[in-house]
């Protein structure tokens, strides 16, 4: 690697970063434990033909409910929706639904691939959102790190060329995410992701802002890589110079791992934002 490549995997790299990740990884499992004793779940529903098409509902009191989608994280290349059910613990008692998707994992399929099955579990759930006692004209997205990368991806779908309404998506909150992937072109993360420049920059959202833009919030911990934090800067500011509704969130004292452990606390800062987000949006 040249002295640049080694910047950038310094900057990308993040379990060497943080060598307790582990630990990180274990709560997030025992609170997911808890959100499915503790909740009303539905799991492993099929959502398409291909590898890991699965997703989890966790349907709120009532009816008609927002539903927020969540995207796990894990660079496209690891981690489970089993490991993020507790994201529902934030959300559910709150009157919002929560569907946590699956989807293949690279090296066995492409970025492309991938973008394709949350594309295909979006327009799954659009068609069946009562499943989860919500309304399909209140569906939100949000994700964590490849998860946030993915909620952008869907914000840039054009949702009308496949049938569902431009505005299918009514609000994203991409969390601690890479919109610009060129940067990881030549880290150890690309041995799995396996991009190249054109398929890096097909998948930049930031590059491919949509026609219609949803309400948008880019969430980062302060205590995270500085280019994790301009990373998510720079969408927010591209999303407002286009003329949409967009917002950067920096949180403080929270790095790329344990941010994402407050969305199973309804009090904390980062999900009493994510509520407000949703709500003013519906």
């Amino acid at each position: 690697m040249t002295m640049r490549d080694l910047s950038n995997e310094a900057e990308y790299s993040l379990r060497p970063r943080h060598p307790d990740f582990e630990a990180h990884f274990a709560e997030w499992r025992a609170l997911s434990d808890r959100a499915r004793t503790s909740l009303d779940c539905e799991l492993g529903i099929s959502y398409g033909d291909g590898p890991n098409t699965t997703l989890d509902l966790f349907p709120a009191a009532g009816d008609s409910n927002p539903l927020l989608i969540f995207i796990h994280g894990g660079y496209w290349r690891s981690m489970d929706k089993d490991d993020h059910a507790f994201v529902a613990l934030g959300f559910v008692p709150e009157g919002i639904s929560v569907a946590s998707i699956n989807y293949a994992l690279t090296p066995s399929v492409s970025l492309d691939e991938i973008v394709a099955q949350v594309q295909a579990a979006v327009i799954w759930l659009h068609a069946n959102a009562a499943r989860a006692s919500a309304d399909p004209a209140k569906l939100h997205v949000c994700g964590h790190s490849a998860g946030g990368h993915l909620t952008a991806a869907m914000l840039s779908t054009d949702w009308a060329t496949r049938g569902l309404p431009a505005d299918t998506l009514k609000s994203g909150m991409p969390i601690s995410g890479v919109f610009d992937l060129r940067p990881l072109l030549k880290t150890s993360i690309n041995v799995d992701v396996r991009l190249d420049e054109a398929a890096a920059h097909r998948n930049s959202p930031l590059l491919h802002l949509p026609a219609h833009g949803a309400p948008m919030l880019a969430a980062v911990g302060l205590g995270e890589t500085d280019q994790f934090v301009a990373q998510s800067k720079g969408y927010a500011t591209a999303w407002t110079k286009a003329g949409f509704d967009g917002a950067f969130l920096g949180v403080p004292e929270v790095h790329h791992f344990n941010i994402l452990t407050d969305l199973a606390f309804p009090d904390r800062a980062l999900t009493v934002a994510a509520l407000d987000h949703i709500r003013s949006a519906c």
